[in-house]
């Protein structure tokens, strides 16, 4: 995608005398655009851990790209690597991508264990990043029919409205995104579209990520309250939802955002779709039916009883929302039933959120 006229991927590496995995910070975001210089395992793991990348798509990118430092560091050592790999993987538990992207890595360098680590770990985290853009860029493809359609079927000249949560846009992948590119496919198509972003507590990716992103791209959008889509719904001013998932299992379920499946219960109720946008990465294809056994993280109290934001001075301020006493939970991820999902956007094609369904996308992945 581009900023301010400059086409960036999310993630990428630099060797100028030294290896280097550089980044788009995202906790700075919407305030400053700034690069991030990663110049060791350890820092991956913190930016990976402290959030400044997110998003399935791009922490499976960022751990890719570590795999290098890893290999860079390890000094031939393959027990070495393995350890620093376990690092990598152990950073956030519930996006498949990571451990996805990690374990690819690992039996690279096994398989070519007399080779260049170095050199064949940074072309093998190119074909992942280059794998996750045209991904997305085919997601994009496909859900955009979707738009199309309703719009088709509205036969009122307002545009198709469309409800996301969360940030699972360009940001959270190599480029383009899952859930927004559909959007971004079918707006630079010409087809009106408004965007409802659910601001999605408690660190607002919605409002920081999503709004910027979509605002760099011309799209129109209003940030809403997590709890007025609902209402949205009920009233009739929505005509679809679509998220992005960390983890989806090959039933359909779907492993997402904290209130992902209270987006899709109001969904359900008035008859919206609700569609989920994921390559193929994003699958975990050992899960059990019903996503029971998928790790949902449990982040510090501190994101919930804090809120950063710009104060009228033009300074980034973080102020407390609760008494320094009081009790939180922060619980990252939820998981949404298979039968709540009308369907599945996947770079192979849209297909129904069940096994059946997903087994016709993807039938290699079910050979006995």
């Amino acid at each position: 995608m581009n900023v301010d006229g400059k086409h960036y991927r999310t993630v990428w590496f630099e060797d100028l005398g030294k290896p280097m995995v550089k980044i788009i910070n995202q906790t700075k975001l919407p305030y400053a655009f700034e690069i991030e210089n990663l110049d060791a395992v350890e820092s991956v793991v913190s930016a990976i851990k402290n959030m400044h990348v997110r998003g399935a798509g791009c922490i499976g990118v960022t751990a890719a790209y570590g795999m290098c430092l890893a290999a860079n560091h390890s000094n031939c050592d393959f027990t070495k690597f393995e350890s620093l790999a376990q690092k990598i993987k152990g950073a956030r538990p519930t996006a498949t991508n990571l451990s996805w992207a990690v374990k690819r890595q690992l039996e690279l360098v096994k398989k070519n264990i007399d080779e260049d680590w170095l050199s064949l770990t940074v072309g093998e985290a190119l074909k992942i990043s280059d794998e996750d853009s045209q991904w997305c860029k085919q997601i994009g493809d496909h859900g955009k029919n979707i738009l199309l359609d309703i719009a088709k079927s509205k036969n009122d000249g307002c545009p198709v409205n469309i409800l996301t949560h969360c940030n699972a846009g360009w940001l959270a992948f190599a480029d383009w995104g899952s859930a927004t590119s559909p959007i971004y496919s079918a707006h630079r198509d010409g087809l009106s579209v408004h965007v409802w972003v659910d601001e999605t507590r408690p660190l607002n990716q919605g409002s920081k990520l999503t709004s910027w992103e979509l605002s760099n791209e011309g799209v129109p959008h209003t940030i809403i309250a997590d709890n007025a889509a609902g209402h949205l719904m009920a009233s009739g001013m929505v005509d679809i939802v679509i998220t992005g998932t960390d983890r989806t299992t090959s039933y359909g379920d779907v492993a997402n955002k904290i209130g992902t499946y209270l987006k899709a219960l109001a969904a359900n109720d008035n008859a919206i779709p609700f569609y989920v946008a994921l390559p193929s990465s994003t699958f975990d294809w050992e899960a059990e039916e019903g996503g029971r056994g998928i790790p949902i993280e449990k982040r510090n109290s501190e994101e919930v009883k804090f809120i950063s934001g710009l104060d009228s001075q033009g300074d980034i301020k973080k102020v407390s929302l609760s008494l320094p006493s009081a009790n939180c939970a922060n619980y990252a991820f939820d998981v949404t039933p298979a039968r709540l999902v009308t369907g599945l956007i996947t770079e192979r094609g849209v297909c129904s959120a069940t096994r059946a369904g997903i087994e016709k996308v993807f039938p290699e992945k079910f050979d006995n």
